[in-house]
């Protein structure tokens, strides 16, 4: 990742040096400017900013309501619910790929920014995680919230979402690094710039420009650097709430 971030602001010539050097003798911009004067990156940029914020806050919605229900209540099949959802997990993600494309044509939706986000809407390992949290919250807190009149969507609210904001916030986390850096779906399910994200895009300028080392390196650092932004202004939520899941877990 150094000599990436290093080679990035360094010319061609210099990058294909031997031996190499680590800081650039004649640093220079003109690759990031290259890249972006190539290729669309601000559009792929865009699409997966949205795409990302489609699932995070689909995937929390979701998660969370599903393992209140599967922590808090008791219901005929309870247990055989949950295990077909983990058992989902050990699918490949191949094998359930060409049924969610046939779903995705017959809606309507390929090639679209929704048609992306699409397969990750709901996710199991993020009910398995959000209802290990919840089912440590005393029970006796819903309890009180019932006998004072609350319903359940208001209990859900402000009783059961407060106490998981740690939790929340790790799997938002774990779902803007994994949903960031997908390549396959996205790339069977866009056909034009209007909703290919940045692994697409750096697929695609990998094969325009694949002798052009400098220019790969700068637009791989401009794919990563909202990973390490994300993980480095979050970390410590991301460090407490896998902590304390797996702990009261």
């Amino acid at each position: 990742m150094v000599w990436m971030f290093s080679a990035s602001f360094k010319p061609l010539g210099e990058v294909m040096r031997t031996p190499p050097t680590w800081i650039p003798l004649q640093p220079t911009v003109n690759n990031y400017k290259e890249v972006f004067r190539q290729v669309p990156f601000a559009k792929y940029y865009l699409n997966s900013v949205i795409v990302a914020i489609i699932v995070i806050g689909s995937v929390l919605i979701t998660s969370s309501l599903a393992a209140y229900v599967f922590a808090k209540f008791e219901f005929p099949g309870k247990q055989i619910w949950f295990f077909l959802i983990l058992s989902s997990l050990m699918v490949p993600f191949q094998v359930r790929m060409i049924p969610l494309y046939r779903i995705s044509v017959s809606m309507g939706i390929t090639d679209t920014l929704f048609g992306v986000s699409f397969p990750w809407l709901v996710d199991a390992f993020g009910i398995f995680l959000m209802r290990q949290f919840i089912i440590t919250i005393p029970t006796e807190l819903i309890e009180v919230a019932r006998i004072d009149g609350a319903s359940e969507p208001l209990i859900f609210w402000r009783v059961i979402l407060p106490n998981c904001k740690q939790a929340l916030s790790a799997l938002a986390i774990f779902t803007f690094a994994w949903n960031w850096e997908e390549f396959l779906w996205p790339l069977i399910a866009s056909n034009s710039n209007a909703s290919r994200t940045i692994p697409i895009g750096l697929q695609s300028f990998a094969e325009q420009y694949g002798s052009n080392v400098h220019w790969q390196m700068a637009g791989a650092v401009v794919a990563i650097v909202p990973l390490l932004l994300v993980f480095m202004l979050l970390e410590k939520q991301f460090v407490e709430g896998i902590t304390m899941t797996g702990l009261k877990g």
